[in-house]
């Protein structure tokens, strides 16, 4: 499965943050915001991802990233200049994805929660499979959102954009599942009254043919669009009460991929090293280490 990062768009929600630089690369406590989506992708065991995001800001997450390596992953990227919805991302992506099937997640999509993997597993296994699947998160104020209404089987009745009467609190988040029908799905899409692909419309096609699934995050799993000051101070606070609770970081990508094997214990004390001063670099070596005593899912 490959991976796909939607990093693009002007932030203007988050002015005058982002007027020099993209809002994944600000912090959200102790690490940039793209590290978020980005463990989420390596959580679901997905090496070879790419990040679009504007001709302007790929130098930096270049500059960040690089290509993957020191994650044991392989880093694309590719340019979207004007955000024409979110469903042109298959489009950009197209030579990328091949024939294979594909995630997308949004870049400031913040998740965390037990059980995490096991979702993500069944997204996977439904996109083998020909189907996609969405993920649904209750919130209190749905006419904010794109939302999606199930009977108790969790089967997809409808999915609708910010609806004025809104069929139900739950809303779906910026995670995507798809089969290798979304790259030419994705290409017979028409623009939508404001000119964007809009996902909605691609998701309504997979609910049309009968294989759109839904994963329900419940009762206790964290979900935060971190795309306004709000919901970045938010996450923030949220991350830093976890990681000081429990003396565990949240989503870094380097320990994920130590737990994948995707990296050697050499390669996580060398980057530690490199670390060496911050508490991040010191977490990092006790992890190589072995001296956690947390042995909880990784996220």
């Amino acid at each position: 499965m490959k991976g796909i990062i939607l990093a693009g768009g002007a932030g203007t929600r988050l002015y005058p943050m982002t007027k020099a630089v993209s809002k994944q690369l600000l912090p959200v406590y102790d690490k940039p915001m793209i590290y978020y989506p980005l463990g989420t992708l390596m959580l679901a065991g997905i090496r070879d991802i790419l990040i679009i995001s504007t001709s302007a800001d790929i130098p930096r997450f270049e500059a960040l990233l690089g290509d993957g390596t020191q994650f044991g992953i392989n880093l694309k990227y590719e340019v979207q200049d004007t955000p024409d919805g979110l469903a042109q991302a298959f489009v950009i992506g197209a030579d990328f994805i091949g024939n294979d099937t594909c995630a997308l997640i949004l870049g400031d999509n913040f998740f965390y929660g037990g059980w995490f993997r096991h979702d993500l597993s069944m997204a996977i296994r439904n996109a083998n499979e020909g189907y996609a699947t969405i993920f649904g998160y209750y919130v209190k104020d749905p006419k904010r959102f794109g939302i999606v209404e199930f009977d108790k089987d969790n089967n997809v009745l409808s999915i609708e954009e910010k609806p004025d009467v809104p069929r139900s609190n739950y809303c779906i988040t910026g995670l995507y599942f798809y089969d290798n029908r979304v790259v030419d799905m994705a290409g017979r899409l028409n623009p939508s009254s404001r000119g964007e692909y809009e996902i909605t419309d691609l998701n309504r096609m997979y609910l049309d043919d009968g294989t759109l699934r839904l994963q329900v995050l419940g009762r206790g799993f964290a979900w935060m669009d971190m795309g306004t000051v709000e919901s970045m101070t938010e996450a923030t606070v949220y991350v830093q009460a976890v990681q000081n609770r429990q003396g565990i970081i949240v989503s870094a990508p380097e320990e994920i991929a130590y737990h994948n094997e995707w990296i050697t214990k050499d390669d996580l004390l060398r980057i530690a090293g490199e670390y060496s001063n911050s508490n991040y670099g010191e977490y990092l070596k006790m992890v190589a280490e072995d001296r956690l005593v947390f042995r909880g899912i990784v996220q």
